[in-house]
């Protein structure tokens, strides 16, 4: 094999533990929600630069709630900001752990097909006359491709 990204060994032990884990956080964080497209369309959203605004908006409008309407929950504005601050420290380590997880699956991804590649050429070679006629039929199929018919030329 000439490449080899990565090798990864995953016990029984290891998958029902990342299962387990997976498990308590669904349990746990049952306020979560999930949005549609549309609904992420639609919604205002808060970005960068925008965030310091809110930050100081929650600020000085929990010190003069007296100016806001009367159905404006200051006490549940401040608890977004605070579910806020508490949900990106957990967000930002799973994101860590799903791009390590994307990676290592595009890597192992890679190894088989380097390894598969080599192995068929190596096979199309030193498998003449070996009763592996049909097999290497088998795996060249991934590589047969229709040729497009040319369009007949207009009269």
């Amino acid at each position: 094999m000439t490449q080899n990204r990565i090798s990864l060994r995953l016990t029984g032990e290891d998958i029902v533990a990342a299962e387990d884990a997976i498990t308590t956080l669904e349990q746990r964080l049952t306020g979560l929600i999930g949005l549609t497209p549309d609904e992420r369309r639609e919604l205002t959203k808060m970005g960068d630069k925008s965030e310091a605004f809110c930050r100081q908006a929650v600020i000085t409008l929990g010190k003069h709630a007296d100016v806001l309407p009367r159905n404006f929950d200051v006490d549940e504005y401040r608890a977004d900001l605070a579910a806020l601050d508490t949900l990106r420290p957990l967000l930002t380590r799973l994101q860590r752990v799903y791009d390590r997880m994307v990676d290592s699956e595009m890597a192992l991804g890679s190894d088989l097909m380097v390894a598969s590649l080599e192995g068929y050429a190596h096979l199309k070679v030193a498998g003449q006359g070996d009763g592996l006629d049909t097999l290497k039929e088998a795996l060249g199929a991934r590589f047969n491709r229709k040729r497009r018919q040319e369009p007949e030329p207009a009269v």
